[in-house]
């Protein structure tokens, strides 16, 4: 009885102190965050002068992954051909798709086959052509057999002419500042070979032109959840990392890289489903090894604005490719893990990552069990359970509309006051049920990791309800 009643009270400690720590581990990379942005929007004078620092800018191709993007591609592409910048090249990568993505492109940019040299640095399936726009000299389509995201992106590394390539979701607006902005830490340091910027939720808002006209709000609660989701990860997640060069994720939706550093590690792996994760961990891990001095960024405010799943089918599905993806690219890139030479990528951020990002739904799911049934059943006392809420809850929502606050404080997007009390609102309920939900399907995806269950990436189904150039 008495080593019953130990093992009791040391589970109780495990899982309070376990909540305590990752909560206030998130919360002490909300002050880091916060020190990073009043740093970089002080400090980036340059994008307040841009035409003054134009020829310093160096030229970079823009790679569109699309498969079953009919829907959105046009508007995408469109948006991507008027960013202000002073030089680059769009490539769209057909990646077999089977609907119309490709009558699309054709109908829209007027492409006609185009006779090129194609390169091929890094292997990917075959490649049926190259196709160009007869109205946008800077725009070229490849069609390719299907290989999957990864493989798309390697065919556009193969075909890109810029040291520098943008990786960007064929479902994804961009602002017409945001390449301009994403590129300046490869001005202001040379060691930088990849910045990552925000993602934001582009449900509810209106695009026109390849613009995006008005910011609003979703009409549904599950993407405006995610819109808190967003706020949180990128302003105080990856701000925060970035901070401490130590971030080991830039969204696959938006990010830039150095070419010359991307395919000496060998362009992206196609063996896992969260390439885009995998690569920037790979990146860290080969110039620590290598003792080669280098920079992995996060910007605030060049931003993406993506669609996000409208149903709980479609978010389940996504939620638990990432976690396949994270379990993916932690275990490919052990190595990183404790480098001699790993800096606070190898000695926090990654074992930061494996106990409470990859096996955070095992512990957590079994410590809101633990304590519910604990509680229910009379082996946890109400002091206890008190106590554990507060840190696994309240810590949450003081996380959430930390996120929010810093938001306002910084960006203001959501310029209607009724938007802002409704984000609050989302912030303090979306701790009461919708993430727990998220965790039961990230253990799914941590399932699928164990057994081998590999899902296909772009199943996403895409309403398009924000573009008004649909015909």
């Amino acid at each position: 009885m008495t080593a019953y009643l130990d093992a009791m009270v040391n589970l109780q400690w495990f899982f309070l102190l376990y909540f305590f720590i990752v909560n206030s581990s998130y919360l002490m990379l909300n002050v880091l965050a916060y020190i990073g942005m009043r740093r970089q929007l002080g400090g980036q004078i340059m994008e307040n002068i841009p035409h003054a620092y134009t020829g310093f800018m160096p030229p970079v191709s823009v790679l569109v992954p699309a498969y079953n993007e009919a829907t959105t591609i046009a508007s995408s592409v469109r948006s991507q051909l008027q960013l202000t910048y002073h030089e680059y090249e769009v490539i769209v990568v057909n990646d077999g798709s089977a609907d119309n993505t490709m009558e699309e492109l054709k109908r829209e940019f007027d492409l006609l086959p185009f006779p090129e040299a194609y390169w091929h640095k890094l292997p990917t399936q075959k490649v049926r052509g190259v196709w160009r726009s007869t109205r946008y000299p800077n725009l070229r389509v490849i069609d390719k057999d299907n290989g999957g995201k990864a493989d798309a992106l390697n065919a556009g590394i193969n075909a890109s002419r810029y040291p520098l390539f943008c990786a960007v979701d064929a479902d994804s607006v961009l602002q017409r500042d945001s390449l301009q902005l994403i590129a300046l830490p490869f001005v202001e340091d040379n060691r930088t070979i990849a910045v990552g910027g925000t993602i934001r939720v582009l449900n509810g808002c209106e695009v026109s032109g390849g613009f995006l006209g008005t910011v609003g709000m979703p009409r549904t609660m599950l993407p405006a959840m995610q819109i808190v989701e967003y706020l949180r990860a990128f302003l105080f997640g990856r701000l925060g990392w970035s901070e401490l060069n130590a971030m080991l994720v830039i969204s696959g939706a938006f990010g830039l890289f150095r070419k010359s550093a991307v395919i000496e590690a060998g362009g992206y792996r196609t063996d896992t489903v969260g390439e885009d994760m995998e690569l920037v961990m790979r990146l860290h891990r080969v110039h620590r090894q290598r003792a080669i001095p280098y920079r992995i960024v996060y910007v605030p405010n060049p931003v993406c604005w993506t669609e996000v799943p409208e149903s709980l089918g479609v978010l389940k599905n996504q939620r638990a490719r990432w976690q396949r993806g994270l379990a993916e690219s932690l275990t490919k890139n052990v190595g990183l893990l404790f480098c001699v030479r790993g800096g606070w990528a190898g000695w926090v951020a990654f074992p930061f990552n494996v106990v409470f990002e990859w096996l955070g739904p095992i512990i957590e799911l079994s410590g809101y069990a633990f304590m519910i049934l604990g509680f229910w059943y009379g082996a946890v006392s109400g002091h206890v359970f008190l106590a554990f809420s507060l840190v696994a809850v309240m810590l949450g929502v003081l996380q959430s509309t930390s996120a929010l606050l810093l938001e306002e404080m910084s960006f203001h997007l959501y310029p209607e006051p009724r938007q802002v009390y409704t984000l609050f609102l989302i912030s303090v309920i979306e701790n009461f049920g919708y993430r727990q939900l998220v965790l039961i399907w990230r253990m799914q995806g941590l399932l699928q990791w164990m057994f081998g269950v590999r899902p296909k990436w772009g199943k996403m189904t895409r309403s398009g309800k924000w573009n008004d150039d649909r015909s």
